[in-house]
């Protein structure tokens, strides 16, 4: 059995673009966050007038939201993957720590499409099988 040490789990031992996408997405996410960019919008709308609507007054917005997504989309997909592999990890250890389950279902995330199609199919026809035997002789399940 693997055993982690709290120490080797923790934020101070993650890389510095791990600390920076950690903080970036918190904060991406935050009313603050909202409203700060509903502010800056707000803004250049109120400029909108003084710089007559030119095509720089225009551009300065285009061009500042285009960098602020662009970098995002970076964050948020490192963001995902993280979260994602972590969830992998547990689910996977969950299955290994139950018995009967079937082991076969470890890092089932690395098969291709139409395996996990196979699979996906067979589980459908599974439960299925355990509705039609349940409405047959046991109590409705709780909705």
């Amino acid at each position: 059995m693997v055993s982690f040490y709290p120490s080797q789990l923790s934020s101070r031992n993650a890389s510095a673009f791990t600390r920076f996408v950690r903080w970036s997405s918190r904060a991406a996410g935050s009313p603050y966050a909202f409203a700060a960019a509903v502010s800056v919008v707000a803004l250049w709308i109120i400029t909108g007038p003084v710089f007559g609507f030119s095509d720089t007054w225009q551009l300065v917005i285009n061009t500042g939201t285009t960098i602020v997504t662009f970098l995002m989309v970076f964050a948020i997909q490192a963001s995902q993957n993280r979260d994602s592999e972590a969830i992998q990890v547990k689910l996977d250890e969950l299955i290994r720590s139950i018995e009967g389950a079937r082991n076969t279902l470890l890092d089932l995330e690395e098969l291709e499409e139409v395996e996990i199609e196979r699979l996906r199919k067979k589980y459908r026809e599974l439960a299925a099988h355990a509705r039609d035997v349940g409405a047959a002789g046991s109590p409705p399940a709780p909705t």
